[in-house]
């Protein structure tokens, strides 16, 4: 099933766009230079000949697609994921820490922390154990993902627990890390602005997190 994408990708490919694409990320992976919208029909019309959409999640099929080189496939897996995230059990955790250590950017952990973990977290709550885990992790992107995870919460965000992971992670010189930081900081701004400016006086943050959680307030 992977080789029938594979075709279709490759029909598509434009070497001029890949070139472009995969500097775009710092040259940490090829691309076949097939831009978001026009991969996503692609995407389209093979889920809907394959009925894979129809079908039970497939991890297989995700780390099938994860294993290739193109940067495309990573992102149709995601794409996949996103659309089945409402029917993912809390076993599938373990699969997301693999996709997040595996073949890291972010262009492949915000979506992956905002939408399928925040998802199941927020359907199984107890999963936010193994997220407490993630925010002292050795692996940078699972740090982010702790962070990010909430980012679409507003009023169901857990201000103590977002607090607490930014404050475990802000002596961190990772440039991800304090941009992090800094996104959820604004994003949290929006519904609770008061607190944020308050959280942002009365801790240390690097200067790009504090700019950055700044620019929704007054």
């Amino acid at each position: 099933m992977v080789e029938q994408l594979r075709k279709c990708f490759a029909e598509k490919a434009n070497p001029e766009n890949a070139v472009y694409m995969s500097k775009y990320m710092k040259n940490h992976f090829p691309f076949f230079g097939i831009k978001a919208t026009e991969r996503r029909e692609i995407q389209k019309a093979y889920f809907q000949q394959s009925g894979r959409l129809k079908a039970p999640f497939d991890e297989q099929f995700v780390l099938g697609l994860w294993k290739q080189p193109e940067r495309e496939f990573q992102l149709a897996a995601i794409d996949y994921i996103v659309h089945l995230q409402k029917r993912l059990p809390k076993t599938k955790m373990d699969l997301l820490e693999t996709l997040i250590t595996t073949k890291s950017w972010w262009d492949t952990v915000d979506t992956l922390a905002q939408k399928p973990v925040g998802t199941i977290v927020a359907n199984y709550p107890k999963l936010v154990a193994r997220v407490d885990e993630w925010a002292v992790a050795e692996n940078m992107w699972l740090r982010r993902t702790a962070i990010l995870y909430q980012l679409k919460y507003k009023e169901n965000t857990d201000e103590a627990r977002l607090y607490h992971f930014i404050r475990l992670n802000a002596d961190s010189k990772e440039f991800f890390i304090q941009k992090g930081i800094g996104w959820a900081l604004r994003e949290y701004s929006k519904t609770n602005p008061n607190s944020v400016k308050l959280f942002i006086k009365e801790n240390r943050l690097a200067p790009l997190s504090v700019r950055e959680g700044s620019k929704y307030l007054s």
